[in-house]
């Protein structure tokens, strides 16, 4: 039996093992270094509390070994960037991966009771705990930020010293120290007491502190703040309201994604040689300009033949006439899924290629007919796929969805190349709905006016939370959007129910518009559990009409019924109706609306009102 190859030890630039500059903290996996531990989000160690760092130093601290690019053209040129670059895989021989920063500094000992920054407590190196007491301190539980993405420590000078001299309000001028404890009779801001031994003023409770006026009562405004950055980092002329937020709020972080599916032409694994040369290859236009220039590059022979670099040429300027960002780059976005829906829809077959290409989409072998009487159509067996996500931006306060340019913070102090990002490599299954009974459906007065009733209330909530309610994004929401979304569910629900998959392991991707009616569900993680095979199988038509009725018949009645089909809102902000947790909800991973806008008497009608589902003759048994 051949013996297993050694494993290669990674080196640095001299040939030796990579030293860490800085302690381990902790570990985190990839995935949630874009969707839930970005740049500028706190994560909490232990009993300790960091933010994680800008990418200013990530060119030092990434390892090319254990961060290398990733190439996604389409979404590059839309997020304006050159390439993607995986965020650091490391173990005990790698530098320095994910960089962070102790925040929030305001710390308290449950022992003394003191309240102060963390140096002031004389911790020894590389622990945090009291010099005195010999305890684990404890990170305070409020911080401030602002809508602009900027955060802050709570001001408990001002808060104590509110009701005393203004000339007080200065931490440490009244002479005295803080101090803070709870009484443990209840679990709310009342029984948290923070005071002040200069006896100036008395002790208070937090109480009070996350109403919307409580730090401007104080006089006090953002001062834009960017501890992500550094010390070294200017702090922003900034002037907004502050609001309170507990160091673990949702609403303290919240990530910017956008995502594509690899498809022909970039699909090809043979052009990732060619990812950095396209700007320079715009260029040129004669062939043999772009025959030179590649020889150049690459010192002899291209690894792509010639006839298909100038087919991906043409590609590209069909694409980006102009070559440069445009203005509005939510329609460039959509422009992105407008193609994946058309190439969903052709397929792309396997071929002599097939080992490097990326995206192999078939029509199934089995009759479609049987699918006629359930109004869906055009089943695509997605056998290989890969997608790329990209962390963009982040945003505080502000809801991600209703965000503009003008709310989303950047990764970094100054503008970088690259974005982090991670791929998902998997299968799927793509499904449309037939375009003629969707248009005699969706034209109904009482599936109209459902949906209306979403759309007003989801559009409401976006203008709350906007920072400028007069440019905010409308609300998706349509009959056959919220249709589409509330059938991906269902499948979901009903694959992980047989074909072995757990709901978190699939995924959707909806293609809702006035052209577009298909939904693909797909592999969405990296993990063992996404990659268990199968999913393909789900599309064969016999296969595929099986779980589309069982998922219907399935969604027919909810353990919550008749509150949950009688709902006249549900879910944050009342903008689902008949949706709850015992139905059509997925986890997190799965929706990428956030489990909004998802209705399930669309489906399947009201006891009242059988029309109004789109599979009514499902329901009927007929």
């Amino acid at each position: 039996m051949t013996p297993s190859p050694a494993r290669r030890r990674r080196t640095g630039t001299n040939g030796a093992a990579p030293t860490h500059n800085l302690p381990r903290r902790g570990a985190v996996r990839r995935a949630q270094t874009i969707t839930t531990y970005g740049v500028g989000s706190l994560i909490a160690v232990d009993h300790e509390s960091f933010i994680v760092s800008g990418l200013d130093e990530a060119e030092r601290s990434w390892s090319r070994d254990e961060s290398p690019r990733i190439h996604e053209r389409r979404l590059a040129r839309v997020l304006g960037v050159d390439y993607f670059r995986l965020p650091p895989a490391s173990d005990d021989t790698s530098k320095d991966g994910l960089r962070v920063r102790r925040f929030p500094l305001m710390h308290s000992c449950p022992e003394c009771n003191d309240l102060q920054r963390h140096r002031d407590f004389n911790p020894p190196a590389g622990r945090s705990v009291c010099g005195t007491c010999e305890v684990d301190l404890v990170p305070s539980r409020f911080v401030v930020a602002c809508e602009a993405g900027h955060i802050g420590e709570f001001p408990y000078w001002q808060w104590v010293h509110r009701s005393a001299d203004r000339d007080a309000t200065t931490a440490g001028r009244c002479g005295g120290k803080l101090k803070m404890r709870t009484t443990g009779h209840t679990s709310s801001l009342r029984s948290i007491l923070v005071s002040c031994t200069c006896g100036t003023a008395p002790e208070v409770s937090m109480e009070g502190s996350f109403r919307r006026r409580a730090l401007k009562d104080l006089g006090l405004t953002c001062r834009g703040t960017r501890p992500w950055l550094g010390a070294s980092a200017v702090a922003q002329e900034c002037g907004l309201p502050l609001r309170t937020l507990q160091r673990g709020s949702s609403a303290v972080w919240q990530p910017v994604l956008k995502s594509a599916l690899s498809i022909p032409p970039w699909s090809d694994g043979r052009t990732d040689p060619l990812a950095e040369h396209w700007d320079a290859l715009r260029e040129y236009d004669e062939r043999e300009h772009v025959a030179i220039y590649l020889r150049g590059v690459f010192k002899g022979e291209c690894p792509v033949p010639l006839d298909e670099v100038m087919a991906l040429l043409d590609a590209e300027r069909e694409e980006d006439p102009d070559g440069e960002s445009s203005p509005v780059p939510d329609h460039r976005y959509r422009a992105l899924r407008n193609k994946e829906y058309e190439r969903l829809r052709a397929g792309n077959e396997e071929s002599e290629h097939s080992r490097d290409e990326q995206f192999v989409c078939e029509r199934p072998l089995g009759d479609q007919s049987v699918l006629a009487p359930l109004g869906v159509a055009g089943p695509m067996l997605v056998k290989k796929l890969r997608e790329v996500r990209a962390l963009k931006a982040f945003t505080r306060l502000v809801n991600a969805e209703s965000t503009t340019d003008s709310t989303e913070v950047p990764l970094s102090e100054r503008p970088l190349r690259w974005l982090p990002a991670m791929e998902v490599r998997g299968e799927g299954v793509f499904l449309r709905l037939d375009e003629d009974r969707l248009n005699a459906w969706e034209k109904s007065v009482a599936v109209t006016a459902r949906v209306e009733r979403m759309r007003t209330a989801h559009q409401r909530v976006l203008e709350q939370r906007a920072d400028d309610p007069s440019r905010v994004v409308p609300s998706p929401a349509t009959p056959r959007m919220v249709l589409l979304h509330t059938l991906a569910h269902a499948l979901i629900n009903e694959w992980s129910l047989d074909a072995g998959y757990p709901a978190a392991a699939l995924r959707e991707r909806l293609y809702a518009a006035d052209e577009m009616a298909g939904t693909l569900i797909y592999t969405a993680t990296s993990g063992s559990a996404g990659s268990l095979g199968g999913l393909v199988a789900q599309g064969e038509p016999e296969t595929l009409a099986r779980a589309v009725r069982s998922a219907v018949r399935r969604a027919e009645w909810c353990s919550s019924d008749p509150l949950c089909m009688e709902s006249e809102a549900s879910g944050a902000g009342g903008i689902n109706l008949a949706a709850c947790h015992a139905c059509v909800m997925l986890p997190e991973t799965s929706c990428e609306h956030n489990n909004i806008l998802l209705d399930r008497a669309l489906l399947v009608g009201t006891p009242d009102d059988p029309r109004l589902g789109y599979f009514e003759d499902v329901v009927q048994g007929q």
